[in-house]
């Protein structure tokens, strides 16, 4: 199918849903684009794309509808409104990241319309999404994502298909595991880097290419180092409600996920200080006796 042959739609103009439309537009897809708040969909509007007023008038201008939304509650309500509208075939993409049980129960009620669904959760933050090097996991039918994967392609570097519907997002959900304590293990270093009379902002450096680099150190650590938080990449809150899943999906499986639930404990007294909506690097304010600039 060509590119012109296949129309998209995008629900979730936010920190990744924006760069993720710009390269869908580049790629020259027809793009039709939904955000609750229509203002944030100007700027798609500017370079090309159609904007609609509700979900249901999305699922009627395409064949692929993408959703990237904040969480699951989002995610059920925008599916209930776009099943009345689904048409035989068109296959809906979830690139948020929700809970595994939802994503199954919403792929069963897309299936009963004669509709598709791909949970394809992404990792990489907002730098990956404008870069087109995002990391996608999928779950779903292997034929249904074969016929997206051209357009998933144009997001990301890397797609792997999990399994069945639910096994991208169990795989999104090790991922922020992962990425969370990560994140929490960098604050403590470079707190007590400077505690300790070292230059923090040396430690990116120096740890670059050994054993205890990664994606995580190279984009928080300096950021923590020099206390520089702004422009908000990502959110507290995200990766908060992405920790909460991993508890609820381990208690469900019967396995034991105790540095996760440290980490949620710690986040979760951030985000109540007045931090949901800052940068995850302003973590380094628990171990710093700072106060959060809001």
């Amino acid at each position: 199918m060509n590119k012109a042959d296949m129309t998209l739609g995008f629900a979730g103009i936010g920190l990744m849903g924006l760069p993720m439309c710009r390269r869908l537009l580049a790629a020259g897809y027809p793009l039709t684009v939904w955000n609750r708040n229509r203002d944030k969909c100007a700027p798609l509007q500017a370079e090309g794309a159609a904007v609609v007023a509700t979900p249901a008038e999305l699922a009627q201008h395409c064949d692929v509808l993408i959703l990237c939304l904040a969480d699951t509650s989002a995610v059920c309500e925008v599916t209930e409104a776009v099943l009345p509208a689904l048409q035989k075939g068109q296959i809906i993409i979830d690139c948020s990241s929700i809970e595994p049980q939802a994503t199954r129960e919403l792929a069963a009620r897309v299936v009963q319309h004669g509709a598709h669904w791909l949970d394809v959760p992404v990792s990489g933050g907002v730098g990956g999404a404008e870069n087109g090097s995002l990391t996608l996991m999928a779950g779903g039918a292997a034929d249904v994502l074969a016929r997206v994967e051209p357009v998933l392609m144009q997001l990301g570097q890397r797609l792997t298909h999990m399994g069945p519907t639910g096994s991208g997002q169990v795989t999104k959900i090790c991922n922020q595991m992962l990425v969370a304590c990560n994140a929490m293990v960098i604050a403590e270093v470079v707190a007590l880097a400077q505690r300790a009379g070292v230059d923090a902002e040396l430690l990116t450096p120096a740890l670059t290419g050994g054993f205890a680099d990664s994606k995580p150190l190279q984009i928080l650590a300096p950021q923590m180092a020099s206390r520089t938080f702004e422009p908000v990449r990502w959110h507290v809150r995200t990766l908060l409600k992405d920790l909460d899943m991993a508890a609820s999906l381990s208690q469900e499986q019967g396995s034991a996920t105790p540095m996760s639930g440290i980490a949620a404990q710690l986040m979760r007294m951030h985000a109540a200080a007045g931090s949901a909506g800052r940068d995850p690097s302003t973590l380094i304010e628990l171990y710093s006796r700072e106060e959060p600039c809001n």
